[in-house]
């Protein structure tokens, strides 16, 4: 009878079977955390999931090529928009869905991309191109991304700065701040009072 040798695998191997483990022991460290929004909740991976400083946010229509991540989520009937953090991601559902029915799935779509070790971000994604900013802007953009952005993605949102024309800031909002009650008392008590305090060219702040 022929003995067939056995052979140790490859480095390549070992590599992706070191990759899958350390990807499967991440999805263990999954939970959930409510918004301000009762449309939108906000998990936290336990792993990294963008190495960029800002988050992304996607919506119907994603396909893995831009985002395996993302991809995964949109498809899910209820889910309206993704937004995507370093280590969280915000799951916005439309107003009729329930998230008793949507949690386990929304879960266990994360669970299955990270078990797949596929980037959050695929090779047809492309960051959008921002103009370079005037002098007023670059202090707006500063006071938002170093001051007000790490509490508005504490609560699972992002805002970004648009623009700024005749005294008045135009900011996007995303994730749970989209449609959430309490995002127009935050823009005129939090994020304008401080801009207008340290920005005298401020006169408004307005989400567009």
């Amino acid at each position: 009878m022929e003995i067939v040798g056995w052979s140790r695998p490859s480095a390549e191997i070992r590599d992706r079977i070191e990759a899958r483990d350390e990807a499967l022991e991440a999805t263990l460290r999954i939970h959930t955390e409510r918004t301000p929004n009762p449309d939108s909740v906000k998990w936290v991976v336990g792993r990294v999931i963008l190495e960029g400083p800002r988050p992304l946010e996607f919506g119907p229509g994603t396909g893995s090529e831009e985002s395996p991540l993302a991809a995964r989520l949109v498809e899910i009937s209820g889910v309206s928009r993704v937004l995507l953090g370093q280590d969280q991601l915000t799951v916005s559902k439309s107003p009729e869905a329930d998230w008793r029915a949507l949690g386990q799935t929304i879960s266990q779509a994360i669970r299955d991309w990270a078990a797949s070790g596929l980037p959050a971000l695929g090779p047809a994604y492309e960051a959008p191109v921002r103009a370079p900013d005037d002098e007023v802007e670059a202090r707006i953009r500063e006071i938002l991304e170093s001051e007000v952005s790490p509490y508005v993605e504490q609560d699972g949102g992002e805002i970004s700065l648009v623009s700024f024309r005749d005294g008045v800031v135009e900011v996007a909002l995303r994730g749970a701040c989209v449609g959430c009650p309490s995002s127009t008392v935050t823009l005129k008590l939090g994020v304008e009072a401080r801009l207008r305090e340290e920005i005298p060219e401020v006169d408004a702040v307005v989400a567009v």
